[in-house]
């Protein structure tokens, strides 16, 4: 495969791609502090910014802004967050497809300090879809691209059938049971909880990708020796961190999905997940914002 095509090498589709995340979500609070406290420690904070987050959400908000609308495949409780989720998410141009939960959907509370480093505490456990769940899976292959950052393995079969397929690598554990050939892993090498061996894999990813933060990051492509991606500016001072990694990997899925070289798409998703660090939260508070003008 010749290293300027995108990793499922389908030409970009007509009219701009349709893309779709299967994942999770949780109504998250950003506080700001000077510091995160000591033990036994009391302190205030300030929010900053409040409503669904967590790697589905945020993707789903960011794939809908780049492509004026984005399916996001979930599992929600029914209660007073789970109703303020959807909500919102719909107010962005997402169309929740939600499996309804009987326990509370997970919230969580992301404390900031001055750095811009953020801490986050999750409350309650994770909901995600499932592959028995009644929802419309048959969809799913009709998408140019799916982003997955939470599910079990059978419904990472059915997500496969996408003309792209992105993982987060926080779901190794699922694409190592699954057996799937995935066309893009993507995680931060500065977590641990994300750091993986892709040759543990039955078949390697078209492209793996370790962020880095503000000196760029690695990628390797069909398993060939690794290469650096160049860093992005913000275009502005350090807000805070939440989300940054979440906006790259869409950004990097809907790139990849409208035909962009490995190259280009990264250096594209790098100056979005820069631009994130210069706001509060993970997407803008406030109206939705039209679809935004991107060029892949």
């Amino acid at each position: 495969m010749d290293e300027d095509t995108r990793p499922a090498g389908a030409p970009a589709p007509p009219g701009g791609p349709r893309v779709a995340v299967v994942g999770h979500v949780e109504w998250t609070t950003i506080a700001g502090l000077e510091r995160v406290p000591a033990t036994g420690e009391v302190t205030h904070a300030d929010r900053l910014w409040q409503g669904p987050a967590g790697g589905g959400a945020v993707a789903a908000v960011r794939l809908a802004e780049l492509a004026g609308g984005c399916t996001f495949f979930t599992a929600l409780g029914d209660d007073h967050a789970g109703r303020r989720s959807r909500a919102e998410l719909e107010r962005r141009a997402v169309r929740v497809v939600a499996a309804p939960r009987s326990g509370p959907t997970r919230t969580a509370v992301s404390l900031v300090d001055r750095s811009g480093e953020r801490t986050t505490v999750t409350l309650g456990e994770r909901l995600q879809p499932a592959a028995a769940d009644p929802l419309p899976w048959g969809e799913l292959a009709s998408f140019d691209a799916v982003f997955f950052t939470a599910g079990d393995a059978a419904l990472l079969r059915r997500a496969r059938r996408a003309g792209v397929l992105v993982v987060t690598a926080r779901e190794f554990t699922t694409v190592l049971e699954s057996g799937v050939r995935v066309d893009a892993l993507v995680g931060s090498g500065c977590d641990p909880a994300e750091r993986c061996d892709p040759a543990l894999l039955r078949r390697l990813p078209d492209l793996v990708v370790s962020t880095e933060g503000r000196h760029g990051g690695v990628f390797t492509r069909c398993g060939r020796p690794p290469r650096r991606y160049r860093p992005a500016h913000a275009p502005g001072p350090l807000v805070d961190t939440y989300g940054v990694g979440d906006n790259f990997a869409a950004v990097l899925t809907y790139a990849l999905a409208a035909g962009s070289a490995t190259t280009d798409a990264l250096d594209l998703a790098a100056r979005h997940g820069a631009a994130c660090t210069a706001q509060r939260g993970p997407f803008a508070a406030g109206p939705a914002p039209r679809r935004q003008a991107v060029r892949v």
